[in-house]
């Protein structure tokens, strides 16, 4: 049997819904005989360009559309298997052969933006000089990839996700057709769930429309998901924003041992937030794109309760103190200027390691009685400067481009107060070695920190792949398990 997003696939322009944008333009053109020799359809996935591209390439050749159909005029190729130059040859080479049965030969290109250099270079060519008797129509999800060499050949015609209300008119009708018995509730968390798309909205219909044989509910339908319901998104919000650590771990528990993923729940906060967002809240939404494998759970604990327990997330991942007055950023900046994508700078600049040991002690201590007796603010008082590698090299490059660039192709490891450089090459180890280099590493690491360089051979001895663990199990004060073998709690 087939599935519902194909058996409800449009085969009419009329057919398809929230494009009219799209449709009465394609529609107008028809009417008139005004054909392009070239389309570009753009949009996000599943909103239907595929299924416009093939109804157009059905339409200006009068044919019957049927979805199982094969007409020798109508070629689809996909951009992302076919991408080289020797495949837009080839095409180059059959579209001067006059179409079969149609008026039209129609080539749909399908991810176009997945074209080599070359391909696009090759196909240009043809865009150009097309014969009279081929169309081409380009369907992309990357418009930005696409050369505007190609882009200005031809009709754009932008796609949108569908409105919440024309895909809840949309999905009634289909499950009244099908038979399925389910509550506009249910229907709801569907519809925010599907994002917009068709395919995917469609899709979740098909895989929920089994759940019962009475009427499906919107528990039933969180709970199959795997979805935290919104009251818990609303409160996990409020508790964040008090600044209850105790609450904020107790409903992670509770969330994350009914099966909901770390991931989905990161998915749905940055929803809530971007929907109505409030100022007290940015800095959370700047650190869940980060909640990923490994350790998500650990990550989004962390990104909740950071504020509070003085740890945050470096951009390599690892996690690092939060210094007092630092800009509400996931990253600690420490150049003389802004780095890209950050606007604020700290209002104290620390070195890249950090403050020191001692006064990060005492800050993390000051912050857990300000917390109270948990888990987090007990193992804050532990909390162990780590070093921002990504921000050191920026800084000593600041201060000599030449031997930063020499750092970018060294490992490191820091160690307490000591940063251990080890370069793989002889001649990177003479050249940071010399004196006056020497001088800019220390500089630029602050009067902290100490500086070893190690001979060529030898290796990082205490670089840990789940260093970001290990951290996080000391500010939980347990052990951590990792994505494959259960969650921290």
């Amino acid at each position: 049997m087939k599935s519902l997003y194909r058996r409800y696939r449009p085969v009419r322009l009329t057919e398809v819904i929230g494009q009219e944008q799209v449709t009465k333009p394609l529609s107008n053109s028809l009417k008139n005989g005004k054909i392009s020799h070239a389309y570009l359809f753009v949009g996000p996935r599943g909103c239907g360009k595929t299924s416009v591209a093939r109804i157009l390439a059905h339409e200006v050749n009068d044919f019957k559309y049927e979805i199982e159909d094969d007409y020798v005029d109508i070629i689809e190729i996909d951009g992302a298997s076919n991408r080289g130059i020797d495949n837009i040859r080839e095409l180059r080479e059959k579209v001067m052969i006059a179409p079969t049965s149609g008026k039209y030969k129609v080539y749909i290109i399908d991810e176009v933006h997945m074209l080599t250099k070359e391909a696009f270079n090759a196909l240009l060519k043809t865009l150009e000089e097309p014969p009279k008797h081929v169309i081409f129509i380009m369907a992309t999800t990357d418009a930005y990839k696409v050369p505007v060499t190609i882009t200005s050949r031809a009709q754009v015609y932008t796609f949108k996700l569908a409105a919440a209300d024309v895909m809840m008119g949309f999905l009634k009708s289909v499950a009244s057709k099908e038979k399925i018995k389910i509550t506009d509730e249910a229907l709801g968390v569907i519809v925010k769930r599907g994002g917009g798309s068709f395919r995917d909205t469609l899709s979740l219909l098909d895989q929920l429309s089994t759940l019962s044989a009475d009427k499906i509910t919107a528990e039933m339908v969180v709970k199959a998901m795997g979805l935290p319901q919104d009251e818990q998104i609303a409160e996990l919000l409020d508790v964040y924003t008090s600044g209850d650590v105790v609450r904020i771990t107790t409903i992670l528990k509770e969330l994350l041992s009914s099966g909901v993923k770390a991931e989905t729940l990161a998915e749905e906060l940055i929803a809530t937030i971007v929907a109505k967002p409030k100022s007290e809240l940015m800095s959370l939404l700047a650190k869940l794109p980060e909640v990923k494998a490994p350790f998500a759970e650990a990550k989004l604990l962390v990104a909740l309760t950071c504020r509070q327990s003085g740890i945050a997330f470096s951009r390599d991942g690892s996690l690092r103190p939060v210094v007092t007055g630092e800009a509400p950023s996931s990253s600690v900046v420490t150049s003389g200027s802004p780095r890209k994508g950050n606007s604020r700078l700290p209002s104290k600049k620390p070195s890249p390691a950090g403050p020191s040991t001692e006064k990060i002690r005492s800050q993390a201590s000051k912050s857990g009685d300000d917390i109270g007796k948990t888990g987090l603010a007990a193992s804050a008082k532990q909390a162990v400067t780590i070093f921002d590698w990504d921000a050191y090299i920026d800084k000593v490059k600041g201060l000599n481009d030449a031997v930063g660039m020499q750092l970018k192709k060294v490992k490191h490891e820091f160690d307490d107060d000591t940063l251990h450089i080890y370069p793989e090459k002889k001649i990177i180890k003479s050249i940071l070695s010399r004196d006056n280099n020497k001088k800019i590493l220390l500089k630029a690491a602050g009067n902290d920190v100490k500086i070893t360089i190690h001979d060529e051979n030898d290796k990082p001895s205490n670089v840990k792949k789940d260093a970001v663990a290990e951290r996080i199990s000391d500010i939980m004060g347990g052990e951590v398990q990792n994505d494959r073998g259960g969650n921290p709690f």
